[in-house]
């Protein structure tokens, strides 16, 4: 028996708009990170990019657990001797709550051109407005993400 390889023009994307308010992050991207990569379909392959398109509001109201937005950094670098620099998740998410969500979402993806091509089917936004209402994204319920 042969193995079943997705063909370019079997793969539908659909979009999904995933309301953050109340989330915590780690669940929520984790959910986000698996709909981009496609292991929500049957025909999921590791190596081909099969996943739909993922649309994220509110990024500002989203929460981290037991005083993680304080203790968790993120580091980003020069390149240059003695270049990098550090900033807590909680400072990055009060300045670029946008990045730090997509940030989080993409640690979860695989690295190289795979991962960075799944990312580009990711939009995050700060408000509840986004303009892919012609795209008709269907809500996507992540209950197990709320914050208790």
């Amino acid at each position: 028996m042969a193995t079943y390889s997705p063909k370019a023009k079997e793969i539908t994307r659909d979009w999904h708009v995933v309301d953050a308010e109340g989330l915590v992050l780690g669940r929520m991207c984790t959910e986000v990170a698996r709909v981009l990569r496609g292991k929500h379909k049957p025909i999921f392959a590791p190596h081909i990019d099969t996943g739909d398109h993922v649309i994220i509001i509110n990024a500002d109201k989203i929460v981290m657990t037991s005083g993680k937005a304080e203790r968790t950094f993120k580091y980003r670098h020069s390149g240059y001797p003695g270049g990098i620099k550090s900033e807590s998740f909680a400072k990055l998410h009060a300045r670029k709550p946008e990045e730090a969500v997509r940030q989080s979402i993409r640690g979860m993806l695989p690295k190289g051109p795979l991962g960075r091509q799944q990312l580009t089917k990711l939009k995050v936004y700060a408000g509840p407005e986004h303009p892919h209402g012609s795209q008709q994204p269907t809500p996507m319920a992540i209950d197990h993400a709320k914050a208790r």
